[in-house]
């Protein structure tokens, strides 16, 4: 079952990022953070497929902006934010809004840093390239496998399944308008409780990056471990914290802004 308690991942990463902060005085500094939900079209722009998830409405990107460097986070429970680095600091990770806020500016920040890349979803026809990349980086360095997607991303997920055949994919998500329905010939199970199967299923994890906004990610990555599996979290919003704590993090073309 999901786990309802603070992500120690999170809260490791966390610990991290306040680390550099204060080598580099920032944490004394007051700095402007605005994070806003951002439109489907100013997220990622206008791609040929409709079914993301943040053009359906069931999730939205929160851009935070820190010291003219940008970085994204998606999010069910998007909120403005605007105050001072030591306030992000001082959220409480206990809810999903408070989460996307802190990793958002953590991305920001970083890319401020130039310390990592990435951090600004890509638009357009992007999404669907980094599926076929995705799948193709997999393909290359496994060949035939089975893979768990964790996370409904339908560019992803048609991709792995034209790569692997449907019988070798197995696909889990939250969204409770998905679960049990039928995407590209492969029935969507519960990521509720249906994670730990999917992993010891698998020879290859592939996890979205909003697992980290909510608090599914350390149940997944203690799986992912107890079962030897490989793995890579793709997307924007994972790009500090897999930065930080060292995990495989793929993002083909997440932009600098």
């Amino acid at each position: 079952m999901i786990n309802k308690k603070q992500s120690a991942f999170l809260a490791e990463a966390k610990t991290g990022f306040e680390e550099i902060l204060k080598a580099r005085n920032l944490l004394d500094v007051h700095v402007s953070v605005t994070a806003r939900p951002l439109t489907p079209e100013e997220a990622i722009g206008s791609p040929t497929r409709r079914d993301y998830p943040i053009i359906e409405g069931k999730e939205r990107i929160i851009e935070a902006t820190v010291l003219g460097a940008k970085g994204h986070a998606f999010t069910d429970s998007p909120r403005d934010f605007d105050g001072s680095m030591r306030e992000v600091m001082d959220l409480p990770l206990t809810t999903n809004q408070n989460r996307a806020i802190l990793i958002a500016v953590m991305n920001a920040m970083l890319r401020h840093l130039d310390i990592i890349e990435g951090t600004v979803h890509c638009k357009d026809e992007d999404p669907e390239k980094c599926a076929k990349e995705i799948a193709a980086f997999i393909f290359e360095k496994h060949g035939a496998a089975r893979i768990g997607l964790i996370g409904l991303n339908p560019a992803i997920a048609e991709l792995l399944i034209s790569t692997f055949g449907k019988e070798n994919v197995t696909i889990s998500d939250l969204n409770r308008d998905n679960i049990g329905k039928k995407k590209f010939g492969v029935t969507i199970v519960d990521g509720r409780v249906d994670t730990e199967r999917l992993i010891e299923w698998s020879d290859v994890i592939v996890v979205t990056g909003t697992t980290l906004v909510n608090d599914t990610f350390d149940l997944i990555m203690s799986s992912i471990r107890n079962f030897g599996k490989d793995y890579i979290v793709y997307g924007v919003t994972c790009a500090g914290v897999c930065h930080l704590m060292d995990l495989n993090r793929v993002c083909f073309y997440g932009r600098n802004e």
